[in-house]
């Protein structure tokens, strides 16, 4: 092969430096937009990485196969055009390529690899073209010399897209417009990359391919945001650094998606008041506690909309803490769910245990409302986290915690290990089921400092007598106490398997008990229906 000047391989440089920043700045995004459908579980992320390894492992080896009698500048500046315009059939058929998970019956743990390979698997593989024929057209310097090169452009690149796309891109752009962002990347890219290339006639190519690109973006952001789509009008929508956060309006409803599933929910013409009845039972404490008068301050980990905590600023004479460990989050509660700053309200913005591992407050009662149906910080889960917890609450103090689970059978897993773990820690455990179905739902766990047990009578006739602000007879006729947990793990910080107890839930529906004026509805979740149909596998 004739000898080619630096500023020849200057240009299969970029093109690797843009391979690089295009296919980390994809496999972010996959993240992003797997999860409303599959979740972000270590079986999703596993997925992600592991499709994105193999299909730029195939690249590799057949680019290398070929790059000899192949490897041209024309041939660099194909690849970069076609991956670009790859990522519009991302953005226009997303959707569709991630319903193909239901079409192999993988199960539920494995499904996200079907469509993860359809929707990444032909780009990354493409770009795995692009080193080995840069490689091939350097030839000043040992091969060693130029894979060497070629290897440390690529990996530049490489950190160049993880952080841009982790600390810049995805909190202040929308998916797909950092996808158009990648596909014209891309495609100016290929414009530098190769003079032969970009003759009148591949100018024209590329513009096209470019127009291509921009209309399939703007053609999915407008399917995405019609109401029939979402179910519901949407009033705001954003990627935050740790997910899809989505408000959508519902007749007077307005509800916080967060990775598709609804976390929060208000009546817009009475803000105050609850729409999902889970949240009457965060009142349960107020019946446990010896004097409810002695609830001085409490602490909620995990936002979300605020229901809870409005309600108590409204209900008690009580200071209230939250942290939220997502800003946005908290940002979206104060602009679309009524949350206000008072004396009684304090926000914090940051990780839950840090926030319980540093604080010098000592609590009467603390609110575990931070865990998903799919996405468990492990960390605040385990032994050693209750115990923390147990060390910042006063002598007869509470800890609740809102768990997603099945209340039986084998998607109970996780309620029943974080019984036995809380087991370890309070002397007593009650659990609230909230829906009478078999159904994944909230389950509410409380765990007290006080030895002695708590009957249900004692509960009702406790409801009888104190005025909490809310009847809780019906949430109190839920009360259960046999929660098997001989076959589950104490989670601790050296060995806390979360997602493997999250397995069985995943596929399974998912129900929210809705409250209209005190009565109780199963109601399902927006996804639900999709749940449902990806039962089991």
């Amino acid at each position: 092969m004739a000898s080619v000047s630096t500023t020849d391989f200057s240009r299969a440089e970029l093109a690797v430096f843009v391979s690089g920043v295009a296919s980390m700045g994809l496999e972010i995004l996959a993240g992003l937009i797997v999860a409303p459908e599959f979740g972000s579980s270590i079986y999703t992320w596993g997925s992600i990485i592991g499709v994105f390894l193999t299909a730029l492992s195939a690249g590799y080896y057949l680019g290398g196969k070929r790059a000899r009698r192949a490897a041209s500048y024309p041939k660099l500046a194909a690849i970069l055009v076609q991956s670009a315009l790859y990522v519009g059939v991302i953005v226009l058929a997303g959707d569709l390529l991630l319903a193909a998970g239901d079409v192999l019956p993988l199960g539920a743990r494995f499904a996200a690899i079907v469509p993860v390979t359809l929707l990444f698997g032909p780009p990354t593989f493409l770009l795995g073209f692009i080193s080995p024929y840069a490689a091939e057209l350097s030839v000043e310097g040992s091969t060693g010399e130029a894979s060497g090169r070629v290897y440390a452009v690529g990996t530049i690149g490489s950190i160049v897209g993880t952080f841009a796309t982790t600390f810049v891109l995805v909190p202040n752009f929308a998916v797909p417009t950092i996808e158009l962002m990648f596909g014209g990347l891309m495609l100016l890219s290929a414009v530098f990359v190769s003079r032969e290339f970009v003759s009148a006639n591949a100018l024209r190519v590329g513009g096209v391919a470019f127009l291509i690109v921009s209309a399939t973006v703007l053609a999915s952001v407008g399917v995405s945001l019609t109401p029939a789509a979402l179910g519901g009008e949407v009033v705001y929508q954003t990627n935050t650094p740790y997910q899809q956060l989505e408000v959508r309006d519902s007749g007077d409803t307005r509800t916080l998606y967060l990775d598709g599933q609804p976390h929060s929910a208000m009546y817009r013409d009475d803000p105050d008041r609850y729409v999902f009845d889970y949240t009457r039972y965060f009142h349960l404490p107020y019946l446990f506690a010896d004097d409810p008068d002695q609830i001085d301050r409490v602490l909620f980990v995990g936002g979300g909309g605020f229901s809870g905590p409005k309600r108590f600023v409204q209900e008690y004479d009580a200071t209230v803490d939250v942290v939220e460990i997502d800003p946005e989050v908290v940002r979206v509660a104060r602009e679309y769910f009524d949350v206000e700053a008072s004396d009684q309200l304090n926000v914090h913005v940051g990780d839950g245990r840090q926030f319980v591992q540093e604080t010098d407050h000592e609590y009467d009662l603390i609110v575990m409302d931070a865990y998903k149906k799919d996405q468990v910080p492990f960390h605040l889960t385990t032994r050693e986290f209750f115990e923390l917890t147990e060390s910042k609450l006063s002598e007869d103090g509470i800890l609740f915690a809102n768990v997603i689970s099945a209340p039986s059978g084998p998607g109970s897993q996780f309620l029943r290990a974080e019984v036995n773990t809380l087991q370890t820690v309070y002397p007593q455990i009650y659990t609230f089921p909230t829906s009478p179905s078999n159904f994944v739902q909230n389950v509410e766990v409380i765990a007290t400092k006080n030895e002695t047990r708590i009957s249900e009578a004692t509960l009702q006739a406790r409801n009888d007598r104190r005025d909490v602000g809310i009847d809780l007879a019906s949430e109190i006729s839920n009360y259960r106490t046999d929660v098997p947990t001989d076959d589950v793990p104490v989670l601790t910080d050296d060995r806390a398997p979360v997602d493997d107890l999250l397995d069985p839930m995943l596929g399974r529906r998912y129900v929210i008990e809705r409250t209209n004026d005190g009565n109780a509805t199963a109601t399902p979740t927006a996804q639900s229906a999709l749940f449902a149909a990806r039962v089991a596998g």
